[in-house]
């Protein structure tokens, strides 16, 4: 029914909103922590919100299947689902709390002005926040604590997906790796935890690496060890594997060239480079999640998502050569180069 599908596609901004103050408000952190189903009533008092606001908000979770409702002769009596308390609540290794965060109020903001990042071609970050454009870092990491939010989130999607991507390709002969802008360090746990025989070294900028000790890698995993610089400035040191995790999507394809060229001067040789990124089909028919992520590189950065091919060009422009292509079937793929 294409006047359905019309309707559906208009109002799904309504639904990832809705997710949002869910998470925002506390609702599946209380009912988590409560044990038992809670009324409406119950849960607006506890989170300080009026019970004709939160109950609207019940019944659309209920309807997006975020929670179940059961009807009491006290009344309706919500709980979590399975995929909320997996997925949505702070305390769970899988939560997605910090990414939701993130989308709510800083991508969100973005594609405010998506007709304009049409229009112009570049990010907007001007517009959505009074910022200069032109270093997509610079305005991503423009408070200490849109920074924190950043790293949360992306860690949270590597506690969903980091196992996939690292576990696509053998990886155990390698055994000194870097990982270019590893940011707070998922990454990199998931990897000394696949790899125990590996050490990983974090590549960011100096703040952000200060901000992966403090918050984010606990001191006594002697593994993990950082380098803080800017590596399309400064020197890449040399090891036997290169992660580049949601890295070469940020970048034209000329900062990709000139980042890859830096990466396979300083590569041993018979060492390779792991590309972490979401693949377009050929046809660039799909999928559609990866259609949306470059869409939103087109908002926040310089870059996009590309196919497996135009990664393949990208290495082989460096030198990298035995390049394969993994599909996990998640969000995430893998691309490996050898020298």
């Amino acid at each position: 029914d294409y006047p359905q599908i019309i309707l559906q596609y208009s109002s799904g901004f309504l639904v990832s909103k809705v997710m949002f103050t869910a998470c925002e408000l506390g609702v599946f952190d209380l009912l988590l922590e409560s044990g038992e189903p809670l009324s409406s009533d119950a849960i607006a008092a506890r989170l300080g919100t009026s019970t004709m606001g939160m109950e609207r908000l019940l019944d659309a979770c209920v309807g997006l299947k975020l929670l179940a409702v059961e009807l009491t002769q006290e009344g309706a009596l919500y709980r979590n689902t399975e995929i909320s308390n997996i997925y949505l609540t702070k305390s769970s290794p899988k939560s997605q709390y910090h990414i939701m965060m993130y989308y709510s109020n800083t991508v969100y903001l973005c594609w405010h002005y998506l007709a304009d990042a049409v229009r112009e071609g570049r990010n907007q970050y001007e517009r959505a926040f009074g910022i200069s454009s032109k270093d997509p870092f610079g305005a991503m990491y423009r408070s200490e604590e849109e920074m924190l939010k950043f790293m949360a989130g992306q860690n949270s999607v590597w506690s969903i997906c980091g196992r996939d991507v690292l576990a696509a390709f053998d990886l155990s002969p390698f055994t000194q790796i870097y990982d270019l802008g590893g940011g707070g360090g998922a990454l990199a746990r998931e990897y000394v935890s696949l790899y125990p025989h590996s050490t990983i070294t974090i590549y960011d900028l100096p703040k952000v690496v200060q901000v992966a000790k403090e918050q984010f890698v606990p001191p006594e995993e002697r593994r993990i060890t950082f380098h803080e610089g800017d590596f399309f400035n400064d020197s890449i040191p040399e090891a036997e594997l290169y992660i580049l995790s949601k890295i070469l999507h940020d970048w034209d394809d000329d900062k990709c060239r000139q980042l890859l060229a830096k990466v396979y001067k300083a590569c041993k040789p018979g060492g390779g480079v792991l590309l972490v990124e979401s693949l377009l089909n050929e046809d660039r028919s799909g999928p559609l999640e990866t259609q949306l992520y470059s869409m939103n590189m087109l908002v926040q950065t310089e870059g996009k998502e590309r196919t497996a091919a135009e990664y393949s060009k990208l290495l082989e422009a460096a030198g990298f050569g035995e390049i394969q292509v993994k599909r996990t079937g998640k969000l995430y793929d893998a691309v490996l180069g050898r020298k």
